[in-house]
């Protein structure tokens, strides 16, 4: 299958590592090109150059990320939140239309330093920004509650004992995703937690997920639902 990922930082890289190891074919968007593959050093956040990642995986290709729109049968948003719809329309809503877009990203909002806060929350979401700005496109938020690692691999903690959500209008697109989360990356435990508006919870799950992180020392945590 086809995919086009938006964003070549960790979550973008581990995401499409994992995806040319199962055999899918892989397209990341950046906004320029040559400017990224330039970049051979960490960024200030730590985050390694794609460049690396491009020499270590021959089969990976990047392009703009209208060139990814373009590519992906299936499309994952992971870029930041705050700049998630400049980029979206910069992909094109000609090469969006029709197809599912995993959304990845959370509306955090880091201009008065850490931890950060939300730009959006309680009566909207950014995963319900993106389905009014295109609403031929068909969103389905998930794993934005767990960190890079965990999102590819979730048996690297309690077994893979723990949960998942999805949320989109779009019933089969959630019963597609939910499929590709199984198939892809190994997911047992996957709540459907029904249409986009509940994108909110699992977007305002941020902040407590930020100060656990910080009193852990460690992202390797998630929820495990219980009855």
């Amino acid at each position: 299958m086809k995919i086009g990922i938006f964003g070549t930082g960790v979550v973008g890289q581990s995401i499409a590592v994992k995806l040319l190891e199962i055999g899918q074919d892989v397209m990341v968007g950046t906004r320029e090109v040559a400017k990224t593959l330039a970049r051979t050093e960490p960024d200030s956040y730590g985050r390694p150059p794609i460049s690396a990642l491009l020499k270590q995986h021959l089969g990976l290709k990047i392009g703009t990320f209208a060139d990814a729109a373009r590519h992906g049968e299936i499309l994952i948003n992971a870029t930041n939140g705050m700049g998630s719809l400049e980029v979206l329309n910069l992909a094109g809503e000609s090469h969006l239309k029709g197809k599912i877009l995993i959304d990845i990203a959370n509306p955090l909002d880091f201009s008065k330093g850490m931890p950060p806060s939300l730009f959006v929350c309680n009566t909207d979401s950014l995963g319900e920004q993106i389905q009014r700005h295109y609403p031929a496109v068909k969103v389905v938020k998930t794993l934005n509650t767990v960190t890079a690692g965990l999102m590819v691999d979730p048996r690297r903690l309690a077994g893979g004992e723990h949960h998942i959500f999805v949320s989109g209008d779009d019933q089969d697109a959630r019963a597609q995703v939910t499929h590709y989360l199984t198939t892809w990356f190994g997911w047992k435990h996957i709540i459907d937690l029904g249409d986009i508006t509940s994108a909110r919870a699992t977007e305002m799950y941020l902040p407590i997920w930020l100060r656990l992180y910080g009193a852990l020392g460690t992202g390797m945590f998630n929820i495990q639902v219980t009855m």
